[in-house]
């Protein structure tokens, strides 16, 4: 039986104790003289999840905030409304059926991987230079045209392999010559105010890339063959009892998950590189020189840094990996000059939430949006409608983050000279 009174009440108590949550520890923390960047999301947080029974410790003892106390009581808080979900709508698939669950989790992280992947491009070039790249949605969409084009027009059977790392390696250049043509003249004093001509050069690369695009390749729709192909497998297997329904009333643990093969395959390439990215800034003498540059300019140039060097390689690099993303979805998506807007836009959400200047926090924050989305987007009978809500989970969660930790999950204030911290 359907229990909306129920749901509307739950979601009214944690939007009360949420408000006064905030209000409360914030003055708390005020009255002692400690710091308050996190109170207002920790606040409001465990106020939503636990009412006065959360707040009460808090106030009382007033710790120290650290990522548990910020990540903690916002999982219960969104805990807490998917059971007040399924009381308001006991007959929904996302309440009947665990093995839609399953699958819609698995997908949500797959894709968010991928988000997070993308985002972290951005996050590094604002870690680097300073600046918000409003072109990147277009290497997005320059890395997956350029895949298709190679592999089945200019070259037609090349192996897959060598049209993504084509693809990258055009991309990196188009990004090179770009900052050192038009982003080199922001950083040597030559501008007035250069954030707002980091803005305009980057939209108009944009602008340039997409439509000089259009004009070349035209305005259809095109798609690339798989890359690979999997062998079809179903697991856990019929026979299983323990897994499987059967007439005798056997319970289901887990059901079919499926998995598009060609999401996967940019899933696992996604977190490989990634790893191959974090070597290369932990491990290798350029990846120190470029950690260098984003916590100090002039101290940097000091060590012997060439900065600019590294500006024209943050920026490569940060539009490769977009391109590189786009390489690995043309094969998933029908591929268009204007379908790097809604990535971008994603990518930007991304980073606000997972914090400026943080490339896990990208990462995190990308997995977070993509499993929000699944959970939206597979909770509403209407498909059609379903489909058309996917664009505001997002804005949702950026308005959220804005509202309640504008630094984002894993950000913080940045000194007077520094843009972020890898």
């Amino acid at each position: 039986m359907e229990s909306p009174l129920l749901f509307w009440g739950v979601i009214l108590w944690m939007i009360v104790w949420g408000a006064v949550g905030s209000v409360v520890l914030r003055r708390r923390y005020l009255h002692r003289d400690l710091d308050t960047t996190n109170t207002v999301f920790v606040g409001a947080m465990s106020g939503a999840a636990l009412g006065p029974v959360g707040l009460a410790p808090l106030w009382l003892t007033t710790p120290k905030l650290g990522n548990l106390l910020i990540i903690a009581p916002a999982l219960l808080t969104v805990f807490l409304i998917a059971v007040a979900f399924s009381f308001a709508d006991p007959d929904n698939i996302c309440v009947t059926s665990s093995g839609f669950v399953a699958s819609q989790a698995v997908n949500g992280l797959i894709i968010g991987i991928i988000y997070g992947f993308m985002a972290l491009g951005l996050t590094l070039i604002f870690s680097i230079l300073g600046i918000v790249s409003f072109a990147h949605g277009e290497f997005y969409m320059v890395g997956g045209m350029l895949v298709y084009f190679i592999s089945a027009v200019w070259l037609p059977g090349v192996p897959p392999l060598v049209a993504v790392m084509g693809a990258c390696a055009i991309a990196f250049l188009i990004g090179a010559v770009f900052e050192r043509l038009m982003l080199t003249p922001m950083y040597r004093g030559k501008i007035d105010r250069p954030v707002e001509y980091g803005i305009l050069v980057t939209f108009g690369l944009a602008f340039t890339m997409q439509y000089f695009v259009q004009a070349v390749a035209g305005a259809n729709p095109v798609k690339a063959q798989r890359f690979i192909d999997f062998p079809r497998m179903r697991w856990p297997e019929d026979s299983d009892p323990i897994w499987v329904k059967t007439s005798r009333g056997g319970v289901t643990l887990f059901e079919q998950v499926s998995v598009s093969n060609p999401r996967l395959i940019a899933a696992v390439t996604c977190v490989l590189v990634l790893l191959a990215l974090m070597y290369l800034l932990h491990r290798t003498w350029t990846g120190k020189a470029l950690r260098a540059v984003s916590q100090d300019r002039d101290a940097a140039a000091i060590a012997g840094i060439n900065p600019d060097r590294m500006n024209m390689l943050a920026f490569a690099l940060g539009g490769m990996i977009a391109a590189l993303a786009g390489a690995l979805l043309v094969q998933a998506f029908s591929w268009l000059p204007q379908v790097g807007n809604i990535p971008a836009m994603r990518s930007f959400v991304i980073v606000v939430l997972g914090g400026l200047g943080s490339l896990p926090g990208a990462f995190l924050g990308g997995i977070m949006v993509g499993l929000v989305e699944a959970a939206g987007t597979g909770c509403i009978p209407d498909a059609q409608k379903a489909a058309s809500y996917i664009p505001a989970y997002g804005m949702i969660v950026l308005t959220l983050t804005l509202l309640l930790r504008p630094t984002g999950m894993f950000g913080r204030r940045f000194a007077a000279g520094t843009h972020g911290k890898f």
